[in-house]
């Protein structure tokens, strides 16, 4: 008779063992499975291009975070407090990326710069859209350069969030000599469980008078604890940029930068952003003994917060733009308004020309 009784109690502590050696087992495969790519990876150069650059001829860079083709306007996202984890389905991802594609072919410009785009993931039907991106704008020169491949997330539980390969693509009508991955410092606490790998890719485009125009494409951290690794993560992408420009060289980043490039955008858009503070703007005095200047456009916002489906009173802001250095002469400059149609982001654009 006892030991009837004593049966539930035994099944119960059996089945909190094994939830609890699953869980284990699961936290191991997480920390075992993390990695990062080592620093200045050479990468591959997709050549397709034939033209030249000259300085003091008008150049046109796009740069769009495409929110790995799930982010339509009724789209939210679980890790910024919204309900999805996947892109709604693959019909309408692909339906997504192609209307994406149609975008970037009839801009036309002379290079891109795209951010969020994933080689294979779970939460995009592991569609491999940087073929879709390669195959929609043939005439350029390419380099894709991973940001980081995550292990499998477990969560939501729903629809787990799955283990994503993604990465920022650079094309360019000139030809690229040369491309590497810079590594980004990240937190080195759990929380980079969470920021994953970081960072920017450098692609030199020779110009006809012997110097180079260096492309960086950044998309910087949006998950940290206190803002330090961000800080970190923009003084080493300054440092580099400043580093070409002693050399002689033309430098021009562009990206998403998760920072509110406008200081308070609020101003701006006249939404409030006091209960959001992972965009926090970049550190007053930050350019001032650098050959570099901040672009940021505020005609439009580039950016939707995620936790809900879009709607004209969530707060906006600008956290895409670019940075150049002093050798390059900025003639126009503006966020590309699509209403958030393809992404939680806007498109941004550049208008320049290199100094003599």
């Amino acid at each position: 008779m006892r030991k009837k009784k004593n049966k539930p109690l035994r099944i119960i502590l059996c089945v909190l063992a094994a939830l609890i050696l699953i869980a284990g087992a699961y936290a191991a495969y997480v920390f075992i499975a993390y990695h990062r790519l080592p620093d200045n990876t050479a990468l591959q150069v997709r050549s397709a291009a034939d033209g030249t650059l000259e300085p003091g001829t008008p150049q046109r860079l796009v740069s769009f975070n495409t929110g790995f083709g799930a982010y339509e306007p009724d789209y939210s996202f679980f890790m910024d407090g919204g309900t999805q984890s996947w892109a709604w389905s693959k019909e309408r991802l692909n339906a997504n990326l192609a209307a994406i594609a149609d975008f970037l072919r009839n801009e036309a410009a002379d290079f891109f710069f795209l951010q969020e785009v994933d080689e294979n993931a779970t939460r995009t039907y592991h569609i491999n859209e940087k073929a879709l991106m390669e195959a929609a704008l043939p005439g350029y020169d390419c380099v894709y350069a991973e940001n980081w491949d995550s292990p499998f997330l477990f969560y939501p539980f729903t629809q787990p969030h799955g283990k994503t390969q993604c990465g920022v693509m650079t094309f360019s009508r000139a030809p690229i000599a040369s491309a590497v991955r810079r590594s980004l410092p990240v937190e080195n606490t759990v929380m980079k469980l969470v920021d994953l790998d970081r960072c920017y890719s450098v692609s030199r485009v020779p110009v006809t008078n012997g110097r180079e125009l260096v492309l960086f494409n950044a998309h910087l951290s949006a998950y940290t604890s206190d803002g330090t690794i961000a800080t970190e993560q923009m003084n080493m992408l300054l440092g580099d940029m400043a580093a070409e420009y002693e050399k002689g060289n033309y430098a021009v980043c562009g990206g998403d930068f998760n920072k509110d490039l406008l200081g308070d955008s609020s101003r701006y858009f006249g939404v409030s952003g006091a209960d959001y503070t992972w965009a926090q703007p970049i550190p007053e005095g930050t350019f001032d003994s650098l050959p570099l200047t901040l672009v940021a456009s505020s005609n439009a916002p580039s950016c939707r917060t995620a936790d809900a489906p879009y709607n004209p009173n969530q707060f906006v802001l600008t956290i895409d733009g670019f940075i150049v250095s002093d050798n390059v002469r900025v003639l126009d400059h503006q966020v590309i308004d699509t209403g958030f149609a393809y992404s939680d982001h806007n498109p941004v654009s550049v208008t320049f020309e290199l100094a003599e």
